[in-house]
This record gives structure tokens, C-alpha cells and sequence, in this order.
């Protein structure tokens, strides 16, 4: 396994629960300046006490690019980086209805060398509540488990696999997105 990809500040349970409720707060404030939009929140997906590293800021900064592109036909009205120590964040603001936005999103997440290593999310306000859409609510299939390809819910709830078991897919993820760029 690299050494550097999980070479970083390491977080705790409150640490992250802290970042889950500012990055709520923020999505809210993002959406209520602009209600009628969708937007956009991604964060990377990392098992571990580890949530940022020089190395998966670099690999965040490649599915940035690609969610960029991925909107160029409808470039967002505003966007947002964090880079906080519990990891990395990305909001986009778009006039896509969030329908076409988790769309265009499924298809990075499954389509995109590195695209499982973020959890694309999409928000919308409705009745002064934030509110998201799935997979499912477009009759897509969920999320597959990086490893064994059941779902990823059940597994993360189920905490079927290890820590180690997971970094170690996640580096040979990101050693075959390395070699899949210099093609």
C-alpha cells in the first residue's frame, strides 16, 4: 500500500461530526441565497482516521476537473473548495434540475477511474428543507461495495470489510486511475 496516500492528520469520531454539521450548515446557506438551483456537494469517500493527504488532495483535484467538465454546457453560478483536515469539499451551484445533475453525476461516479473514491451528492431546497435524490429515485441501481460490488450501504452498515482491507483497494483504485491518465 502507499505510504502516502494515507499519510496525513488523523481525525476523531467528534472531529468528523463536527465537519458533517458544517458542511450541512453550508450547504443550507449555499441554497438559500439561490433556491431555485441544485447543488452539487463532493466529498471523497475514505474509510479511516485519515481524510486528507497531499495525495488524495491531488486525486480530489482530478474528479473536481472532471465534474467541471461535466457541467461545462451549464457552467454553476458559484462554487466552494475546502480543504479542511476531515477532508475535502467541493459545492457547485447549478440551473440543472437536480434530476440531470445526479445524472451527469452517476455517470462520473461510475464511469471516471477514480469516481468511486467520491460521494457525489445532490441537494435542493424544498419547503425550506434540504432535500437530496438518490440513485434509486432516478431507478438506478445502488451504489456498489469497492470490494465485493454488493451494496455499499449494507456493507458500510455492516462494517463487512476492514479498514486496511479498504485503503488497500482504495490505493490500487488510484494506482489504475494513475496509469488510465498517462494512456
Amino acid at each position: 500500500m502507499s505510504n502516502s496516500t494515507f499519510a496525513g492528520p488523523e481525525v476523531n469520531l467528534f472531529e468528523m461530526l463536527d465537519a458533517r454539521e458544517m458542511r450541512r450548515n453550508t450547504q443550507l446557506d449555499i441554497l438559500q441565497i439561490a433556491a431555485d438551483t441544485a447543488l452539487l456537494s463532493a466529498t471523497m469517500n475514505i474509510p479511516g482516521p485519515v481524510k486528507r493527504s497531499d495525495e488524495l488532495a491531488e486525486i480530489f483535484k482530478d474528479i473536481q476537473l472532471a465534474i467541471e467538465e461535466a457541467l461545462a454546457d451549464t457552467p454553476p453560478s458559484a462554487n466552494l473548495y475546502r480543504d479542511e483536515k476531515t477532508g475535502l469539499e467541493y459545492f457547485a451551484l447549478t440551473t440543472l434540475t437536480p434530476q440531470e445533475l445526479k445524472r451527469r453525476m452517476v455517470q462520473l461516479e461510475e464511469n471516471h477511474p477514480l469516481g468511486r473514491l467520491v460521494d457525489l451528492d445532490v441537494l435542493w431546497l424544498a419547503d425550506d428543507e434540504l432535500t437530496s435524490i438518490s440513485r434509486e429515485d432516478l431507478g438506478l441501481p445502488q451504489r456498489r461495495c469497492l470490494i465485493c460490488e454488493k451494496s455499499a450501504k449494507d456493507c458500510g452498515r455492516n462494517r463487512t470489510h476492514s479498514v486496511e482491507d479498504m485503503q488497500a483497494k482504495i490505493v490500487e483504485i488510484i494506482e489504475k486511475g494513475r496509469m488510465h491518465k498517462n494512456d
